[in-house]
Parts: structure tokens; C-alpha cells; sequence
């Protein structure tokens, strides 16, 4: 399936949430505060996407921040990080951040509501590729 033709003034965003995903968002910010994701590539939870209480993860230089994700009813955009070296393989990507039954990363705040937050990825088509938004390294910030 071909993408509609991206307009040279749009910027295609990496990232983006299901709604399955944002309504587990909406309810874990009601309980923990505004909150950010980080995807590593370590060895104990993979490539997971991380969901921490905004702050509690601290970002550096070797982290890129793919975008902020305005979710409905959430009062600030939600972060989303990953470590550069996960950069590079998924730079090409647009990443959508999913949410199924099971157990997530120990330390993610989905955890203890028996769900896990997963990343599905698609190519950026030819067409967006040149549009795609930019990225914000750990240390610019």
C-alpha cells in the first residue's frame, strides 16, 4: 500500500502512539505523574520500550530523542527516547508504541497492570523519508 504523497512543508513525526497504548498512558500518569519513554538495546529487558516517571530516567549524550508525542487529555506531550546506538538501526523507521497482556520491563510502569508496551516498526516510505521530524540528542537538552 502506497503512502499519500507527504506536502514538502510537513514533517512526518517518528513516532506514535496505538490507542490502546495512550489510554495505558492516560492511566499511568493519573497515578505517577507525567511520564517519558526510553528504548535501549540491554541486555535485561531488550529493546523494550520503557515507560518511567518523567525524570526518573536520566538521558545523556548517547540517548536521541525521537519526539513528543501528544496524547488526548495528557496536559504535556510525552517523550520518547532511545539510546543512539538503537538509533542507528531504526532511524529509517516509524515506530508505533503498542501495548498487549503480559509482563513488561521490571522497572516500566506498566507492570504491575499485567500489560507490556512493545514497538511495531514500518519503513519510512520514499516519500517521507525526506520529511521525517528531527532528532534531539541528550545532550542538547
Amino acid at each position: 500500500m502506497a503512502a499519500a504523497p507527504t506536502p514538502a512543508d510537513r514533517v512526518v513525526e517518528r513516532v506514535a502512539f496505538t490507542e490502546e497504548a495512550a489510554d495505558l498512558v492516560r492511566r499511568l500518569t493519573v497515578i505517577h505523574g507525567p511520564v517519558m519513554f526510553h528504548q535501549s538495546g540491554g541486555c535485561c529487558d531488550g529493546s523494550s520500550p520503557m515507560c518511567y516517571p518523567e525524570g526518573d530516567f536520566l538521558v545523556g549524550s548517547g540517548d536521541v530523542r525521537l519526539g513528543e508525542v501528544a496524547i488526548d487529555g495528557l496536559d504535556q506531550p510525552v517523550g520518547f527516547w532511545m539510546s543512539q546506538s538503537q538509533f542507528e538501526y531504526w532511524q529509517h523507521t516509524h515506530l508505533t508504541i503498542d501495548v498487549v497482556p503480559g509482563r513488561g520491563g521490571g522497572f516500566s510502569l506498566e507492570t504491575p497492570e499485567g500489560m507490556r508496551f512493545l514497538t511495531r516498526s514500518r519503513l519510512f516510505t520514499d516519500e517521507e523519508h525526506p520529511h521525517r521530524a528531527p532528532v534531539v540528542h541528550g545532550d542538547q537538552i
